[in-house]
């Protein structure tokens, strides 16, 4: 493993491997494992980021770093005080259609402070997160994007912003199937 994977996982665990947190914790490890079994879909220079990315992607959630109340911001601003890369911070803060749940929450503002990504990392992180479910179970994105809007009362924030949002993450997901169908080639 290479020192920014184990750094991001050791960080991950420390800040969500509690009881409070069980759930979230094996959802983390499941989509770090995803994404390792994803990594083909990305340029080789981009594999351990993606797969950091993965461990980190929900840090947000522990109380301890929470600033906003949106996890994925909230893990970008402890991430960028931690020292981490510009480009797994920013990872971090636009995953998982990201922008459509700061617009709900009036945080887009807080959000633009990362620099967006568009392309195969962050299209595999996506698909790395919605293709594995609350408890760490593998789903199929559809099965996933259900859960979501059933875990999340109607009329929230997150049901608003995946919601919005199903139409793009399905084809990130897309996206990367295709990319690793042609590395396969």
């Amino acid at each position: 493993m290479n020192d920014l994977v184990e750094r991001a996982a050791g960080l991950a665990a420390f800040h969500l491997d509690t009881a409070d947190l069980a759930n979230r914790w094996a959802h983390v490890q499941g989509v770090a494992a995803q994404a390792f079994r994803l990594r083909a879909a990305v340029p080789d220079d981009d594999q351990d980021l993606l797969i950091a990315a993965a461990w980190l992607h929900d840090i947000g959630y522990a109380p301890a770093l929470v600033k906003t109340g949106m996890h994925a911001i909230d893990g970008a601003i402890f991430l960028d005080q931690e020292g981490f890369l510009p480009r797994l911070v920013a990872l971090v803060a636009h995953h998982t259609g990201a922008r459509f749940e700061a617009a709900e929450r009036g945080l887009i503002r807080e959000l633009d402070a990362f620099d967006r990504e568009e392309g195969p990392v962050p299209d595999a992180l996506t698909t790395a997160d919605l293709t594995v479910g609350p408890t760490g179970q593998p789903l199929d994105v559809s099965a996933r994007i259900e859960e979501i809007l059933v875990r999340y009362p109607h009329g929230t924030a997150v049901h608003r912003a995946i919601s919005r949002a199903r139409s793009s993450l399905i084809v990130q997901t897309e996206q990367t199937h295709m990319r690793l169908g042609h590395h396969a080639e």
